[in-house]
């Protein structure tokens, strides 16, 4: 994981109308970069349904959600057209950008052991730097412990 205070990585990714998004292009924002596992998983579902919920809250604050996962940009349409998602997601299939932030790791679950997203959320401020960072994200009221650190430090 990546520590508060360092810059963090620029990405280019694809969302899910096959757009190039780079982290610097939200340059002077609050960005809120969730990393999770998979689209269309119950946890996966709860995470993304509570950001958008959530989204006037955000924007109100300068902030943007970006949610990464390893899916395609074909599964992430499907997803956020199934869900009724207002968050942006973006697809890292060879997981490069989640890697870089650290993510990627060894996980395991009933006892088999394999490489994956560990669920994990970053606050990066309007310069670029990593504001706060939760790793291992429990699921529930996550949006709104993101939504209330942000304005902790805004205000």
């Amino acid at each position: 994981m990546l520590k508060t205070g360092t810059k963090a990585p620029d990405f280019s990714l694809e969302n899910k109308d096959h757009q190039k998004l780079s982290l610097s292009q939200f340059k002077g924002k609050w960005v809120v970069l969730y990393f999770y596992p998979r689209d269309n998983t119950p946890g996966c579902t709860q995470e993304a349904c509570e950001f958008s919920v959530n989204i006037t809250d955000f924007e109100s604050l300068q902030a943007v959600v970006i949610g990464i996962s390893p899916d395609s940009s074909e599964s992430h349409r499907k997803f956020a057209e199934k869900n009724d998602l207002k968050v942006i997601l973006l697809s890292d299939q060879d997981h490069k950008v989640i890697e870089s932030y650290g993510c990627w790791r060894l996980k395991k679950m009933y006892g088999k052991e394999s490489m994956g997203v560990v669920r994990s959320t970053y606050l990066i401020d309007p310069d670029g730097k990593i504001a706060a960072l939760w790793e291992n994200v429990k699921v529930k009221n996550h949006a709104g412990e993101v939504r209330d650190k942000l304005e902790e430090l805004i205000h």
